[in-house]
């Protein structure tokens, strides 16, 4: 996995996690990616430092020296109460599309099409889409809304 910090057009920053750069750029080519802020599907790699993890060491003083935070420059920290309160939010939704939609798998695209034209009855809904079948659900209109993970759900 690699941790991106991102822009979109209108100067919000945000990161994301990917599983190569090869997947971040399919992905925001097929419009994947989104502002977590304003909701714009246009967004590009902002500059980032590397990040490079440290040992603790210990200065002059004694005290232990933490590893900075590459985008920040301050030490790491745990998540506090509002990171938690997020992350359980989008798990909670998660949740909810799960037991409330019927998994299609691989065949989201065909079936989403399918209830678009009127050929099969409308239901909810989930499954997995390649890149070019996102575009031509776009293209045809059918309204479809990618469903958020954590990277630490996936690992």
């Amino acid at each position: 996995m690699i941790r991106f910090q991102l822009r979109c057009d209108d100067g919000h920053g945000f990161e994301s996690w990917f599983r190569d750069n090869a997947s971040h750029d399919e992905q925001v080519r097929a419009g994947l990616v989104n502002c977590p802020v304003c909701g714009s599907d246009r967004v590009e790699k902002a500059i980032m430092a590397p990040h490079v993890a440290r040992v603790a060491t210990p200065e002059r003083d004694g005290a232990r020296q933490e590893a900075p935070h590459a985008a920040t420059g301050q030490a790491l920290a745990a998540p506090d109460a509002a990171d938690k309160a997020l992350r359980d939010l989008v798990r909670a939704m998660r949740r909810h599309v799960e037991a409330t939609t019927e998994p299609v798998g691989a065949r989201f695209a065909e079936e989403a099409i399918a209830m678009h034209h009127g050929e099969i009855d409308h239901r909810p809904i989930r499954g997995s889409a390649t890149a070019a079948e996102v575009r031509q659900l776009r293209d045809e209109g059918v309204g479809f809304q990618p469903l958020p993970f954590l990277p630490d759900d996936r690992n």
